[in-house]
């Protein structure tokens, strides 16, 4: 099953025959934790990801987001080195052993900047966003959705580059929902693997009769403030897309937009369901603007594809000179 794995001594592990020196922690959540770890053969450095496993569900589960990992050679998304499960008396770890990505999360980098009273450059944030849809696209294209894309599952690398992590949520991209029982089981799953803050609406009360599919990846509803911004070509409703718009959201605007709703103990299902008010700012270009519109409906029918929006970017030029140092 994976790669065999011994511990050889306090600070040592080996993983497939090769040996890999301890070093310390990266992050620790509630169901796994994560080290930085060097390998003492090529000298480079790894996260040894640790998932806890209480039963077979949770076994089957790590083993899913092994599989996932398997599908895919792409430079946006964060490949599996090696894997394996421990025994650990009753129950399991599953190692995964992944490449070291310096730059830490795209959350880090929102919250550093903030920190400083600054926003992200307008020509930083085109670049991430494409390198994430170019990361949604190779996921896409096999049948599959994220479900779980938010900005601490996305790193940077020393060239900037993003890099989509945490794929344990995925799972086929078109569910067909043909009854409450059905509907139940979905909504349930999806409380436990996606983020409320940045889950999409139609995964908080699930229809008995629809079709979910991979535009859980690109929901944000959005009321706007001041004017209105003219909408994308091929755009029919000012209410537009999310988890995708939530992550521009925050790079824009420094949160999430449910962020705040989620930290005051308020309902974000509640909130998804109604038009969110854009803050008023002369930072963004309208074409931002529009592109942010554009990925912003609660109806997932209703919002663009993918492979809609790589071609609305592609289209789009980096903000004048001078625009992008904005302060707070």
């Amino acid at each position: 099953m994976g790669q065999t794995l011994c511990v050889c001594s306090r600070g040592t592990v080996s993983l497939g025959g090769a040996r890999y020196l301890l070093l310390h922690r990266l992050a620790e959540g509630g169901f796994s934790y994560v080290d930085l770890v060097e390998g003492l053969r090529d000298g480079r450095f790894y996260a040894l990801k640790r998932i806890l496993c209480h039963d077979k569900e949770d076994r089957q589960a790590a083993l899913h987001e092994v599989e996932m990992h398997g599908l895919f050679d792409h430079p946006n998304i964060l490949r599996l080195v090696a894997h394996c499960m421990v025994e650990k008396g009753a129950k399991h770890e599953a190692w995964l052993l992944l490449p070291y990505v310096k730059g830490g999360t795209l959350w880090r980098e929102v919250e550093a900047l903030r920190e400083k009273g600054t926003f992200m450059p307008e020509q930083r944030i085109l670049h991430i966003l494409r390198g994430i849809c170019r990361g949604l696209q190779a996921i896409h294209s096999k049948g599959y959705a994220h479900r779980d894309l938010k900005p601490t599952n996305v790193l940077l690398d020393e060239d900037d580059q993003p890099v989509l992590m945490d794929l344990g949520s995925m799972n086929q991209a078109r569910i067909e929902v043909n009854s409450s029982r059905e509907a139940m089981a979905v909504q349930d799953w999806a409380a436990q693997r996606c983020t409320i803050s940045y889950r999409a609406p139609e995964l908080f009360a699930v229809p008995s009769q629809c079709i979910i599919d991979e535009r859980t990846d690109i929901w944000v509803r959005i009321q706007p403030s001041g004017p209105p911004v003219p909408l994308l070509q091929g755009c029919t409703n000012t209410t537009m897309l999310q988890s995708l718009g939530c992550v521009l959201y925050c790079m824009m605007f420094g949160e999430g937009p449910y962020d705040a709703i989620f930290q005051k103990g308020d309902s974000v299902a509640l909130a998804v369901q109604n038009p969110l008010t854009l803050p008023s700012t002369t930072r963004h270009s309208a074409a931002l603007q529009r592109l942010l519109f554009s990925m912003m409906t609660v109806n997932p029918q209703e919002r663009p594809s993918i492979n809609e929006i790589l071609h609305q970017l592609e289209g789009l030029q980096p903000a004048p000179v001078g625009q992008d140092t904005t302060q707070i």
